[in-house]
């Protein structure tokens, strides 16, 4: 079972409890602070440290603050597809009262390092990632904003050719329109980025008096997405050895539990139950086996990586925790199978397993019923990069 790194598969469906929607979403417009790109010779440099030398940057003007409080239409533009969306503070009790819901579980040094970082920088300098149901009355507004109003801030990333554009909204009366769909029509949202960022945040909320009018850390910038404009992408394992089992051995243990061909070329799996792997120079298919699949039938959700971790993981190669075992890598999809095949070789006793993504409906299933995934199960993409839109505060 796998107790240790998500809800076990087999107590999912007695341990996931839906959460009472009785509270609307908050949005709130906040003053932004953003990069003056005139400055700036190379954003894949520049942005690529805002983490830690943000005081450094604003100290020496390479950003400027907006004259006022508004909300934000954020636009990206890849080399495959648009994707559009908005960046606006959420109240943290939201998040607290569950409307704002987590996939995986938090750790303790990862939350240490954020609330160091926010309380060194008086600043959340990166948009927690949310999506939410489609509401087509969102969608309109901010698609018609932006078609009839010019973009205030435009940066382009080299690295991976792709373009950020920002507009402002400060029309009361198109911000309360916003407010009021968000109240009426979004009663939960999905963090798809950002669970430390978040938590860390609900801690210093709490800690500084979740009463007090003047509590710094009761906003929390985060980028909007409906779920129409987020792709999930799949994260791949490199696994370290074969458990001092001998190839032939480990291929008859696995046959036990998926039914395997060998392939004439490398491919990623084309659907759910479906994976392949990576092993001896050689790539197999591999589909899980009807009486497997039984085992679960009563589940709420069956997920690949659950049945991966338990059956050959576990089961197989002896790796009791994902989250904390050395010999378990992760990859997430978008770089290829020519840097997971490369990173593979880089030593003779590793192995690899590639999955399909997780299914949009399954990842808001199992978070509707408070359950988590395990460690590394998704990859979204559009990725909300830091320095962009920057909320400050003032720590008394």
């Amino acid at each position: 079972m796998l107790s240790q790194n998500c809800c076990p598969i087999h107590s999912l469906s007695r341990s996931l409890r839906r959460h009472n929607q009785t509270q609307p979403m908050h949005i709130q417009p906040f003053q932004a602070v953003y990069p003056d790109t005139g400055l700036i010779s190379s954003a894949d440099h520049f942005f690529s440290n805002v983490k830690e030398k943000f005081n450094d940057y604003w100290d020496s003007g390479f950003f400027k603050k907006l004259p006022q409080e508004g909300l934000y239409i954020h636009r990206i533009h890849s080399p495959k597809r648009i994707f559009t969306g908005m960046v606006a503070c959420i109240d943290v009790q939201d998040y607290l009262d569950g409307h704002v819901k987590k996939h995986e579980n938090t750790l303790a040094a990862a939350e240490q390092e954020q609330t160091q970082l926010l309380l060194r920088r008086s600043a959340q300098v990166k948009p927690v990632m949310l999506t939410y149901r489609k509401v087509q009355a969102i969608d309109d507004i901010l698609n018609h904003y932006a078609a009839a109003h010019p973009s205030f801030l435009e940066v382009h990333f080299d690295e991976v050719d792709e373009q950020h554009q920002f507009w402002e909204i400060k029309e009361g009366l198109i911000i309360q329109q916003l407010q009021a769909l968000f109240q009426e029509q979004v009663a939960d949202t999905y963090i798809a980025d950002g669970h430390h960022r978040t938590s860390s945040a609900a801690m210093l909320f709490k800690r500084f008096g979740k009463k007090k009018a003047d509590n710094p850390f009761r906003w929390l910038p985060c980028a909007f997405y409906p779920t129409t404009e987020l792709e999930i992408h799949d994260y791949n394992r490199i696994v370290e050895g074969l458990n001092d089992l001998k190839p032939t051995v480990f291929m008859a243990q696995l046959s036990r539990v998926f039914e395997i061909e060998v392939l004439k070329k490398p491919h990623k799996p084309a659907r759910k139950h479906e994976l392949t792997m990576y092993l001896d120079r050689a790539w197999f298919g591999l589909r899980w086996r009807k009486s497997v699949l039984d085992t679960y039938k009563n589940e709420p959700v069956i997920l690949d990586v659950n049945l991966l971790n338990e059956q050959v993981l576990k089961g197989i190669l002896g790796i009791r925790n994902v989250r904390t075992d050395a010999r378990v890598k992760y990859l997430q999809g978008p770089k290829g199978l020519d840097i997971l095949k490369e990173r593979t070789l880089k030593n003779e006793e590793r192995l690899a397993f590639c999955l399909h993504p997780v299914k949009m409906e399954d990842f808001l299933q199992i978070s509707d019923l408070g359950g988590v995934l395990p460690p590394k199960s998704t990859w979204f993409e559009p990725r909300i990069r830091s320095g962009l839109l920057v909320r400050q505060f003032s720590v008394g």
